[in-house]
């Protein structure tokens, strides 16, 4: 496969998941600043949602104030924001259609129809009364696009280069998702309300609220959230379960072109292990931060040599 067709893939797959991605914690932060009188508390957690999508300096050089206005159309709508949920969708359809011939119909249509109902909306569709039901749209069209590409693509590289892509995504928001709140679960925080309120919003921001019930079957706790997130590979969204697809992945690639690797592999491979055989006490214990925050820079060391190793012509 030639590497600009690789390349065209691998963003298509992170551009769709990054939209599903902010969609969701919009979402969270209208959830709560609904709940939260404070206002102070209310601009921290647009802040929060900044911060926990790679966005927080793109928005300060814009000079503006962290407010539900201001960050929602940031993240929704601009499109001098690489990362908004409009320039995803046009960035996705502009790489799909670069390589429309390697996708299925399936794929293309969810794509393509993505990007033409996108292209019609308006000031008011991003205006408070309408934002939710445009953020389940995004919700609903990513997943439409996921189940196109794991149902109907041929397990060939192509489809390995879309789900590295959606993977390595998916990886780096839940990292940050987590590293964002990540006071509320070390325990320097008074247990209460608000903080309540960012538990749920923790487990909200990766669709996890019923699925930590269904695995924990007790009241939120701080660690054992931590530890759905991290360390349990039943969760789609976890970590390790993100890791260990890319780990696949990229074996699967290599195999298919002679057993040729390179660093990414090596990398993928060590982050994978650390977290299959890590332990949730001694993440605590070594500070969750630091923890994060080193994952998060090693996900963007991964992306990096991936580029280098396979998608650079």
């Amino acid at each position: 496969m030639l590497s600009r067709t690789a390349d065209s893939l691998y963003w298509l797959g992170r551009y769709i998941e990054r939209a599903g991605n902010n969609a969701r914690g919009l979402q969270v932060a209208l959830r709560m600043a609904s709940l939260t009188r404070d206002v102070a508390q209310r601009d921290s957690a647009w802040r929060a949602l900044l911060i926990a999508s790679g966005c927080e300096p793109g928005f300060r050089e814009t000079g503006q104030v962290a407010t539900q206005e201001t960050v929602v159309r940031y993240l929704a709508a601009d499109p001098s924001n690489p990362s908004s949920i409009i320039s995803c969708i046009e960035a996705a359809r502009r790489n799909g259609r670069q390589v429309r011939t390697a996708l299925t119909v399936d794929m293309w249509e969810a794509v393509n129809e993505t990007w033409s109902e996108a292209r019609r909306s308006t000031q008011q569709t991003f205006a408070p009364d309408n934002l939710p039901v445009f953020l389940d749209w995004v919700k609903s069209r990513t997943v439409l696009f996921n189940g196109a590409y794991a149902d109907t693509m041929l397990r060939d590289e192509a489809w390995r280069f879309v789900r590295l892509g959606t993977m390595l995504e998916r990886a780096d928001n839940t990292a940050r998702v987590l590293d964002v709140h990540h006071h509320a679960l070390g325990g320097t925080e008074e247990d209460g309300a608000v903080g309540y309120l960012q538990w749920q919003a923790i487990l909200r921001s990766v669709s996890a609220l019923r699925a930590y019930h269904w695995v924990y079957h007790s009241r939120l706790e701080p660690r054992r959230i931590a530890e759905l997130l991290i360390l349990r590979p039943e969760l789609p969204r976890s970590m390790v379960a993100c890791y260990g697809r890319i780990e696949e992945t990229l074996d699967g690639i290599a195999a298919s072109h002679g057993g040729r690797k390179g660093e990414c592999h090596r990398l993928a491979g060590e982050m994978h292990a650390r977290l299959r055989f890590g332990r949730i006490a001694d993440v605590m214990a070594g500070g969750l931060h630091d923890f994060l925050t080193a994952t998060i820079d090693r996900n963007l060391e991964l992306g990096r040599q991936i580029q280098g190793f396979y998608l650079q012509a």
